[in-house]
């Protein structure tokens, strides 16, 4: 740290440069302070003034609260006599003197030039840490904004690709999310709360049917019953759906619904077989979810059913099919909930044969 020593009194002056520097300080030794410019220091080249005040004090002093106005990071450390300190101390309340020391006391110049030279150290580090607050704060913002921006891409790139699945077959438009929107309510009425858990769960209800994308239409649109053969290659969608997004940071619930949706609680489901408490708790949530959109949706082979027929037939089923705890929390809602659902995730599109190439020019 540069000191900048001003005193009139010369001998003083050489002795107090000489005690300085043999203490590794670098000093800049001027007579008067109409010598000193401001020149607001650099962090890494940090100064501090010591000033002898001389008499008459007021000039200088006059001087040295112009300069400090000026030069307001300054550290000034006043060498005074205690005959002068009367008037010297309205400048230490104002700010403009930080220190006030004997000039003759050797041990006390020293002190109270340690003391600015590491309140200036502080003074820095405390600057840098805000900078790199405010620094961090700006990123951690920008970061935020992105990884909102990055989420809404995801989302809408998981409910267009199950969309475009789902469009496949037009009887099950609209089903993964519907079955979704279910899924989360039921889980919520589980007692589950955690805000990533639920949302999990909702997008493991939308992908459930992923693997389909690998079953030929022939199959998935077959009008009459299937073959063993073919029924074998629908059974294996829960893995072909599990296999085709797992790389993509896929978490535990998500890949459960994928993986187990088809799973019966009594174990005869597949493509495992698991049974009761082996079934993740989010599959076994989905399997009533799904079950209540299949039976009030239409299909080609039969009508759909109303929202009480769902409930008695998922009723008749608990402990086979269903967990009966689960049975239990879909049961005690009232079945507005789940019509209200229908009503606001399902979307109706035009048929197709509405539509017409436009005539071949002659």
């Amino acid at each position: 740290m540069t000191i900048i020593l001003v005193d009139e009194n010369k001998r003083r002056r050489l002795a107090l440069l000489s005690f300085l520097e043999k203490r590794g300080f670098t000093v800049e030794a001027a007579e008067r302070l109409a010598e000193i410019s401001v020149r607001p220091g650099r962090p890494e080249s940090p100064v501090m003034l010591l000033a002898s005040i001389p008499e008459p004090a007021s000039p200088f002093l006059a001087g040295l609260r112009k300069l400090k106005r000026a030069w307001a990071s300054l550290p000034v450390i006043a060498l005074v006599t205690p005959e002068a300190s009367g008037t010297v101390m309205p400048f230490v309340d104002e700010g403009v003197i930080d220190q006030a020391v004997h000039p003759a006391g050797l041990a006390g110049i020293y002190s109270a030039v340690r003391a600015e030279e590491l309140k200036a150290g502080l003074l820095r580090t405390t600057e840098a840490c805000r900078q790199s607050i405010h620094r961090l704060k700006k990123e951690h913002l920008n970061d935020a904004r992105r990884a909102m921006e990055l989420e809404e891409i995801y989302e809408t790139t998981l409910e267009n690709f199950m969309t475009a699945l789902d469009m496949r077959d037009v009887e099950t438009y609209g089903h993964s999310k519907t079955v979704a929107r279910y899924s989360h309510v039921l889980a919520e009425a589980l007692g589950i709360s955690d805000p990533k858990t639920l949302d999990n769960i909702r997008r493991g209800a939308l992908l459930h049917d992923a693997g389909k994308i690998a079953i030929p239409d022939a199959i998935l649109k077959k009008p009459g019953p299937l073959t063993a053969p073919e029924w074998e290659k629908i059974k294996r969608h829960p893995a072909l759906g599990y296999g085709l997004i797992k790389d993509v940071k896929l978490v535990r619930e998500v890949g459960n619904i994928i993986l187990c949706h088809h799973e019966k609680f009594d174990g005869t489901g597949y493509p495992r077989g698991l049974k009761k408490s082996a079934i993740p708790l989010e599959a076994r949530i989905f399997a009533v979810a799904d079950t209540l959109d299949a039976i009030t949706s239409h299909r080609p082979y039969r009508s759909e059913g109303d929202f009480a027929s769902a409930r008695a037939e998922i009723v008749r089923n608990a402990g086979t099919q269903f967990d009966p705890r689960i049975v239990e929390a879909f049961s005690a809602m009232d079945l507005n909930v789940w019509e209200r659902i229908r009503f606001q995730t399902t979307r109706i599109i035009p048929a197709a044969d509405n539509y017409s190439l436009p005539a071949a020019k002659k």
